[in-house]
């Protein structure tokens, strides 16, 4: 790829500049590698994209990332994550910048990750539609180039989970801190710890495996992520490595992209209330964070309300000042300035407290206008968008998906026996064009087209109820009002 389209793609993922995190000998070239390698092994450099057409891998962009189902995200999750997701998206339907490259994007709310939680089902049910409803509202939906869907909704990313395990090392997992402060445990504890064996739960335990599969199933080239999640970078990576090293010992070409981190400028976000930690939805004070969906007076009267100091002017300090500080850099990310934070601090030290939460304020409705108003919308039992979205985004997900698990199980000796006229006229039926009527009690009723009957997406067979004389379709999801 020519030297020119890739720095033309580094500028394009901010206004400004994308940071990456150099925390490997073999992270250190990722901004100038990711596109250019070529492995000499040609198997891999093509593969079967969703509308069957092969496209090399080193003419293609493939980001992927996830945010677990934790209901309407906050500025921090927007800030350091999901706004970076937009402009992804933005870019790839931008000719200026989609020169010499395939840019594709997914996009997944990892609700299988969140029943390592405490959450009932009635309550994760309600928090996957309402981070869903919100990708939407931001302006994310299901194009030619980008993929908005569940986990939960793609089989294949359990079964890879599963294949990834038999690869993974227990030790490598043990040293890992995210289950360690999950359960509220030291970083220096490990598996021969009494306390750690009792809370410990396997999928916990065994969380960035499947977090790898969610990267690996895809192909990835670049994962936004939050500084916390680079471990788990890491792991993915060289799991990644030590399977193509397996497969490739074994005959078969290498199966995975080496995928690299993505980091945004807007690494912490810090409670509004509690400057010294990271703005959370499981702050118990509501007033402590701002939601991408609240109000104009919500924000304001968050950030009025946000702890300071009585030190008169303002700066930047994040030791002894942290409250002031903290709102100084809301006020550069939500802007989007290119300047350092002190140089800001600088501009505004003569402005008064008031004068300044005003401002910071006013720019967070600025940067969060109409994602309040598209979710009100989505959230109305009446509206089918959200629902249609979802099975498209589950349809698509699923057809990569499955291409790239195909390629894993052929070159491990999993690939299926059956006859390959069979095999192929399967395939086929489940790309052939979705039905548009079906039976009920014996007489044919016609299909709305927005219908949202997961039959007509995936020619699931019907299921004949003998006693009724009906036909029942499996349900995958249930409307929530």
């Amino acid at each position: 790829m020519p030297s020119r389209t890739h720095r033309v793609l580094l500028r394009s993922l901010t206004p400004r500049k994308v940071q990456r995190r150099l925390f490997s000998n073999g992270l250190r070239c990722a901004d100038q590698q990711w596109g250019q390698e070529e492995d000499p092994d040609r198997a891999w450099l093509e593969e079967r994209t969703s509308s069957n057409e092969r496209v090399p891998l080193h003419k293609t962009r493939r980001v992927f990332s996830g945010i677990q189902p934790t209901g309407v995200p906050h500025l921090g999750n927007y800030l350091g994550a999901l706004r970076q997701w937009k402009r992804f998206h933005d870019q790839s339907t931008d000719p200026n910048l989609v020169l010499d490259y395939e840019p594709q994007q997914f996009f997944s709310i990892v609700d299988l990750h969140s029943l390592t939680g405490d959450v009932s089902p009635q309550d994760r049910l309600r928090l996957r539609k309402e981070s869903f409803a919100s990708l939407l509202a931001m302006g994310l939906h299901n194009t030619a180039e980008t993929t908005v869907f569940f986990q939960s909704d793609v089989w294949c990313h359990a079964e890879l989970m599963w294949i990834l395990s038999t690869f993974a090392s227990t030790g490598y997992l043990s040293r890992m801190t995210q289950w360690k402060s999950k359960l509220n445990l030291p970083e220096s504890a490990n598996l021969d710890s009494d306390e750690a064996t009792a809370k410990l739960k396997l999928g916990l335990f065994s969380y960035p495996v499947l977090q790898a599969a969610d990267i690996l199933l895809y192909r990835a080239s670049l994962v936004p992520v939050g500084e916390d999640q680079l471990q788990h970078i890491e792991f993915t990576r060289s799991l990644a490595r030590s399977f193509n090293s397996y497969v490739q010992r074994a005959g078969s070409g290498a199966v995975f992209r080496i995928p690299w981190p993505v980091l945004s400028p807007a690494k912490r976000i810090m409670s509004l209330k509690r400057p010294t930690q990271k703005m959370s939805k499981s702050d118990p004070d509501p007033k402590s964070r701002i939601l991408i969906t609240d109000s104009k007076e919500d924000i304001y009267a968050k950030v009025k309300g946000a702890i300071t100091d009585s030190e008169p002017g303002i700066s930047f300090d994040p030791e002894r000042r942290p409250g002031v500080s903290n709102l100084i850099e809301i006020l550069k990310h939500v802007t989007e300035s290119n300047q350092p934070s002190l140089f800001i601090a600088r501009d505004l030290e003569n402005v008064s407290m008031r004068a300044f939460k005003e401002k910071v304020a006013e720019e967070i409705v600025k940067a969060l206008d109409g994602i309040r108003d598209n979710f009100l919308e989505l959230m109305q039992p009446d509206n089918s968008r959200l629902h249609d979205e979802v099975f498209q985004g589950g349809w698509k997900a699923r057809d990569k998906a499955k291409s790239t698990l195909q390629d894993v199980k052929r070159s491990l000796g999993l690939q299926t026996l059956a006859l390959p006229w069979l095999s192929q006229e399967r395939e086929h039926q489940e790309t052939e064009s979705r039905p548009e009527e079906t039976v009920v009690g014996g007489k044919e009723e016609e299909l709305d087209p927005a219908s949202l009957r997961p039959d007509r997406l995936e020619r699931n067979p019907a299921k004949r109820n003998s006693s009724a004389g009906s036909v029942s379709v499996p349900i995958r999801h249930i409307p929530v009002s």
